[in-house]
């Protein structure tokens, strides 16, 4: 076969279905790898992109989310034998925030539930789980659907993010934080989002992407649309309390040392974990700690100073080492030096004074100490009642 007859296969990542339209806008050319797919890590600016999300609407590329359908007469107690909650306490048209583990109790993944119904599911989530999925589903009347390249979605946030719907001819006035609904044929809309401030979430299929793009962008100028990547939704999430895979905690799956795992309860969402709904996986481990105590505490932190603690250490009097940030930056909109950060038992929980974070600034090729003392919070960095307000605020 001569070069010239030989079809061409493309290597490398996939452009996904708003690539066309993302391309034109990325002044910075930084792309990154999510799930295979080009997506963007910042457009702009990564500061000019995250107070678009505080002040205006933004748009985030979503799709790359692996997206399982489970349809059938057994998908509610089929999920419910997965996953740690209880998936017949989310009514129908409601989305919940779910989690799932091995039979040690270890956090393989989150995401976000999805009820059509109680025999109708679509779960959405960072991980690859279809395999594990059909081996979940061993023994039910269930049929269970990889829709990742076959849904496309959007993320739109902010305060102005209402108003933007509206003016594109998508009534959501009534819809409370996690409801969905299908708003027109083959469109669905979520109240949902990874930002902490109000904002939908919009599910359309692939080949349908565009148009709903350029929906959006058209009715967005007045509302200071912007299209946004990955950095700037690091910042909001962090300051919303957010966790996120790989960062905050090693998904089971991909842990390649033992005990690296944790649980939802060590991660402190034990009010996630339900253990009167009869038996689902990891329940037997995570009574078990329940009764024992968690080895780690992931917490919410105030840290002094403005330089961000990534991956910093965290020490108890200054001596002794008792854990490290997962995630860390500097909070525009609240002025402060925020993180989570994963601390040994009983740091986090019972012991929660005189911590302190070691942290390295580098100034002009000279690298300096520092330790700035640790507050652990309860709350949210960012809480804004526009989140929560329905009918939403005209901003």
């Amino acid at each position: 076969m001569t070069q010239s007859a030989a079809k061409t296969v493309a290597i490398g990542l996939i452009p996904g279905p708003f690539h066309d339209r993302l391309a034109p806008l990325s002044l910075a050319q930084g792309w990154m790898d999510w799930a295979g797919y080009i997506s963007p890590s910042v457009l702009d600016t990564a500061e000019f992109e995250y107070f678009a999300i505080r002040n205006q609407a933004t748009l985030f590329d979503i799709s790359p989310m692996h997206k399982y359908r489970i349809t059938g007469p057994d998908a509610q107690a089929m999920i419910n034998r997965v996953v740690t909650r209880d998936v017949a306490k989310i009514g129908d048209g409601r989305v919940g925030y779910v989690m799932w583990c091995d039979e040690e109790g270890m956090l393989i993944d989150d995401g976000t539930l999805f009820r059509f119904s109680a025999r109708d599911f679509r779960l959405c989530c960072q991980e690859r789980m279809f395999s594990w999925l059909l081996d979940g589903a061993y023994g039910f009347d269930v049929e269970v659907t990889d829709e990742s390249d076959s849904i496309a979605a959007l993320s739109l946030q902010g305060p102005t993010s209402y108003s933007l719907l509206k003016d594109a001819g998508l009534d959501v006035a009534d819809m409370k934080p996690f409801d969905w609904r299908e708003v027109e044929p083959g469109l669905w809309i979520s109240r949902t989002g990874f930002t902490g401030d109000l904002g939908y979430e919009l599910w359309v299929p692939w080949n349908d992407a565009l148009p709903l793009w350029d929906r959006l962008w058209d009715a967005g100028d007045h509302w200071g649309l912007r299209a946004i990547g990955f950095d700037a939704l690091h910042i909001a999430r962090i300051e919303a309390g957010f966790v996120a895979a790989g960062m905050d905690f090693q998904p089971a799956h991909g842990a390649m040392r033992l005990h690296r795992g944790r649980t939802p309860i060590e991660l402190g969402f034990g009010r996630m974990v339900h253990f009167d709904k009869g038996h689902f996986n990891g329940r037997r481990a995570l009574l078990a700690q329940q009764e024992k105590g968690a080895r780690y505490h992931l917490v919410k932190i105030d840290l002094g100073g403005f330089k961000p603690a990534q991956d910093a250490l965290i020490y108890h009097r200054k001596r002794r080492e008792v854990g490290h940030v997962t995630s860390g930056v500097w909070s525009p909109t609240t002025k402060r030096n925020i993180a989570l950060a994963e601390l040994k038992a009983p740091y986090g929980d019972s012991k929660i004074n005189d911590l302190w974070a070691e942290i390295y600034v580098n100034q002009e090729g000279r690298w300096e100490r520092r330790l700035v003392p640790v507050t652990v919070e309860t709350k949210p960095f960012f809480i804004n009642a526009r989140a929560r307000a329905t009918p939403p605020g005209a901003f």
